[in-house]
């Protein structure tokens, strides 16, 4: 009999032992700053322990009703602590975390994983606080701030109310699918802007062209070209940032293709990888060069993306959407294909996400998908090597359309194994 009442009891304890355990953790982390004397702060480690252990029992012994009570009390006894220390200016935080805490002791009754992550999730945030001041005070900029704002906004408030189905001509636009590419367009330069911001002016333009090449490589072969015309002592390291934004160019190109239409992605690895190769091989010989060379300079902090290109990127997206749209329903592939080679003059991915989203609503099959995507990468370079021997100069592009004619030519041999 015995036996059969403990592991009635078992669930019960290991929930009460893991609501003192939160009780414990936060504790020990608000003794170590609770200090001494009169200042000193209201609740520390044996409080804490009590309040969920009180948030336990509660809810256990009594329900919803006297778990809401315990609380009630808790946040009494809390708002009393908090007006007698009114005037040193304690702040909030360990009256916050007190009455958490009690809740998350209750919590832990009902469901302990869910109430420990969350209790180690609270001690890391209270444990962090130094850090996090300094990185919001001292680290982050009013551009950056202003970038995250942007990037939430658009991520949790506009993308739900977005419908998701087929709407406008032909059916040929979703405005959530079209939404996403602007979140995940942000999202790649945020990423790039966060890689050159944490590693520093430390690999110069090299890392600087790769993390801008996710927003638009033609734009920072554009960019690089100009520093070099302007400074040539800085050609070689512009060089090498300017070939490796081609890296990024497949690495981009494969992420939205996997983001629209795997389907299609699929089709075309063979050739992504061929080109990614042949730009991460150039890009290696490119840095060999520069070894030894620094740019000069610090990175320039400015903003994380830019919501006016990733708007535009949209907009390009959805023009070409409804042409190849309009194209296909009239010609068939060959339209696809002619729309498709001329959104590449302007942007690769934009003729890349038009084409696998007729894949992916089934206008199109994944083998009539290949040969428009790889015409629209190749009008792209064509685009490339325009903009670098314009910005660039002579010597600029001699050393930058090898590169882009080499991974062009990678790609086009890879339709043979496709």
């Amino acid at each position: 009999m015995l036996p059969e009442n403990i592991a009635i009891f078992r669930p019960l304890f290991l929930n009460f032992a893991v609501a003192l355990g939160i009780g414990l953790l936060i504790g020990v982390e608000r003794e170590r700053r609770k200090g001494q004397g009169r200042t000193r702060a209201p609740a520390g480690i044996r409080t804490f322990a009590i309040a969920s252990l009180a948030g336990a029992v509660g809810l256990t012994a009594g329900g919803e009703l006297l778990f809401a009570i315990v609380i009630g009390g808790v946040i009494a006894l809390t708002a009393i602590a908090y007006w007698r220390a009114r005037d040193g200016d304690p702040g909030l935080t360990t009256e916050v975390a007190l009455i958490l805490t009690t809740v998350l002791g209750g919590l832990a009754m009902q469901q302990p994983a869910l109430a420990a992550g969350l209790g180690v999730t609270i001690t890391i945030l209270l444990a962090a606080r130094t850090r996090l001041h300094r990185f919001v005070r001292r680290v982050l900029t009013a551009d950056e701030l202003e970038d995250a704002l942007i990037f939430l906004g658009a991520t949790l408030v506009v993308l739900p109310i977005l419908p998701d189905r087929p709407m406008g001509p032909f059916d040929a636009l979703n405005p959530r699918s079209i939404w996403i590419l602007v979140i995940l367009i942000m999202a790649i330069g945020a990423a790039g802007y966060l890689a050159v911001r944490l590693l520093g002016s430390r690999a110069g333009l090299a890392i600087a062209g790769l993390a801008s090449g996710f927003v638009s490589s033609t734009a920072t072969i554009g960019a690089m070209g100009a520093r070099a015309a302007a400074n040539p002592r800085v050609r070689a390291a512009a060089v090498t940032g300017a070939v490796l934004s081609t890296v990024a160019t497949v690495i981009y190109t494969a992420a939205v293709l996997a983001a629209t239409s795997l389907a299609t992605l699929k089709i075309l690895s063979v050739p992504l990888i061929l080109a990614g190769i042949a730009a991460i091989a150039y890009g290696a010989l490119s840095m060999m060069w520069v070894i030894g060379q620094t740019a000069e300079g610090e990175v320039e902090r400015g903003r994380a993306f830019s919501l006016k290109t990733a708007v535009v990127f949209a907009l390009t997206v959805s023009v070409i959407l409804v042409a190849s749209a309009a194209l296909q329903h009239w010609y068939g592939a060959r339209g696809v294909l002619a729309a498709a080679a001329l959104a590449g003059f302007v942007d690769a991915q934009s003729a890349a996400i038009s084409v696998a989203s007729l894949v992916a609503s089934g206008r199109l099959t994944t083998n009539d998908a290949l040969l428009p995507i790889v015409a629209g990468l190749t009008t792209n370079t064509v685009s490339k090597m325009v903009i670098a021997a314009v910005a660039g100069g002579r010597a600029y592009a001699l050393r930058v359309i090898p590169g882009l004619l080499l991974v062009i030519a990678a790609a086009w041999a890879g339709m043979v194994f496709a």
